[in-house]
């Protein structure tokens, strides 16, 4: 009886620690292209901020949806290999991609040129950021993980990174994480996709 409680113990604890860290890794691009507004003295309201990771949430929860059908149609076993595999062709793919953190490709979501970010402004940019959050979410749902607590973690996660990188965004583009958010994104879900084959 013990065993098997410290069992499922341990195997909630190895779901937290992934649900925590594909948060902050799918959102790493949201940190990378705030710092960029911040740079360039743009604002994200909070309006703004709230319809980003709303509509990564919405995302995140159709592509778990979709990775959680898979297993009705093959193993468990093969599902969380084809997911965890899928999480690591998607950080070698954010390491070759440096489409949203040039800080030129900012001017394009500032129609008005207002340097504040409208919500009509918002929606677009959600999208864009979002994309990381689909084929990951694919990848979460064939690997059986809480549905709603990786939406959750999405969404939070989402709303600090662009906080943060919209506030702060002279200061920490100094920083380690500033300068290097997309590798570190990167390395980060090809370690999870790692963790999770072995888990």
């Amino acid at each position: 009886m013990e065993e098997k409680w410290i069992s499922s113990f341990e195997e909630d604890s190895m779901q937290w620690i992934t649900i925590i860290l594909v948060g902050i890794a799918v959102n790493l691009d949201n940190l990378g292209i705030s710092l960029a507004y911040g740079m360039k003295r743009i604002k994200i309201p909070l309006v703004s901020n709230a319809t980003i990771a709303i509509l990564s949430m919405i995302i995140t929860y159709v592509a778990v949806t979709v990775g959680v059908a898979l297993i009705d149609y093959i193993s468990v076993y093969l599902a969380n290999l084809l997911g965890s595999l899928l999480l690591c062709v998607i950080g070698v793919w954010t390491l070759l991609s440096h489409r949203l953190i040039k800080t030129n490709r900012v001017k394009s979501f500032d129609k008005d040129k207002n340097s504040i970010l409208s919500l009509k402004e918002a929606i677009p940019l959600g999208f864009v950021l979002s994309a990381n959050c689909l084929a990951t979410g694919i990848a979460i749902g064939a690997n059986d993980i809480s549905t709603i607590w990786m939406v959750i973690s999405i969404g939070v996660f989402s709303f600090i990174t662009v906080a943060i990188g919209s506030h702060f965004g002279i200061l920490l583009t100094k920083t380690f994480i500033g300068q290097y958010s997309t590798a570190i994104s990167g390395w980060l879900l090809i370690a999870i996709g790692i963790f999770e084959i072995f888990a």
